[in-house]
């Protein structure tokens, strides 16, 4: 019997980026429920309870009470929202992290998917942190480049307006406040004492994601070249992510690391440039492939124990 999936929330970005990775799979079965009462709680416990797999594509408390409303203790949640990703009982959905994370999402019932900005950041962190290269008090800075599909409906329309403001012309920094959603997770799965120094911007074209982590030299206790290889070792194997050669930033990029040309696949790239006295780490990834989409189905995929890329860009 084929496993049956659930997307709550399938009309919002991500849902339909995951409705566009599962459509034409013969391995499954897509549970769809009526457009008119999709937000009708009785109609979405049926359909969330008659899964085997239900995604949560929703804002999140909304998010929160698609979670009570599970009563068959059979459904297993990804859940795409901030709701849960550092929540007791809760599995991280970035399984190149580490053995256990992958473990625990194809053990799991309950999966947090990653934030965009986060997954970035916490795949050039996270290594770094756990073979004790740097401290767990280490003042970490970073800032990411995005497309503006991250933002949802709302931001695409005002992107896609025919009367776009003007300053919508231009890249835009915000999360000026210091407290922008991702950080939280940023912080606890990596382990820091503080959360980062963060400055998200968001630019004038649709998808696609830099984020970055600056570093001295002397703070890892080797120049950029050898970075490079500890990142290669530490990811070897893993299909998903690509660490690219020291001789990239030269040879491949010419002088110039864009954010756009990965859209629409499923990995994530990484880039360690520099010198023996400054370096600078970055992930480059689809914002909405590795970042929300690619990754939920990803999970999806090790949960029922199949090969991870099926039905993605890898």
């Amino acid at each position: 019997m084929k496993p049956k999936i659930y997307i709550d929330g399938s009309e919002g970005t991500t849902g339909l980026r995951i409705n566009e990775r599962l459509d034409g799979r013969d391995d499954i079965e897509i549970i769809h429920i009526d457009p008119e009462l999709r937000k009708d709680n009785a109609e979405r416990a049926k359909c969330i309870n008659a899964s085997d797999i239900t995604f949560l594509c929703l804002p999140d408390a909304a998010a929160v009470e698609a979670v009570s409303l599970v009563t068959n203790d059979n459904v297993r949640i990804i859940d795409a929202s901030t709701a849960h990703r550092t929540e007791p009982g809760w599995a991280y959905g970035f399984a190149e992290l580490a053995p256990s994370f992958r473990e625990n999402i194809r053990n799991g019932k309950r999966i947090a998917n990653p934030g965009c900005h986060a997954s970035g950041f916490i795949a050039l962190m996270y290594p770094l942190i756990a073979r004790g290269i740097l401290p767990k008090d280490y003042p970490a800075v970073t800032y990411s480049l995005t497309g503006y599909s991250g933002g949802g409906k709302k931001m695409i329309a005002a992107y896609e307006s025919e009367d776009k403001a003007k300053d919508l012309y231009a890249p835009r920094e915000y999360g000026l406040t210091q407290n922008h959603k991702h950080l939280k997770e940023m912080k606890a799965i990596c382990g820091l004492d503080r959360a980062p120094l963060f400055t998200p911007i968001v630019d004038d074209y649709y998808a696609g994601m830099i984020v970055n982590l600056p570093l001295y030299a002397d703070s890892v206790s080797m120049g950029a070249e050898a970075l490079r290889d500890f990142y290669a070792d530490y990811y070897k194997g893993e299909r998903f992510i690509d660490v690219k050669p020291f001789s990239a930033q030269t040879e491949e990029l010419g002088g110039f690391l864009d954010a756009g040309s990965v859209a629409g696949r499923d990995g994530m790239e990484i880039y360690v440039m520099g010198n023996d006295e400054r370096i600078l780490v970055s992930s480059r990834f689809d914002n909405l492939g590795k970042g929300a989409s690619g990754s939920a189905v990803q999970c999806m995929n090790i949960m029922l124990g199949l090969d991870e890329a099926t039905g993605l860009n890898i």
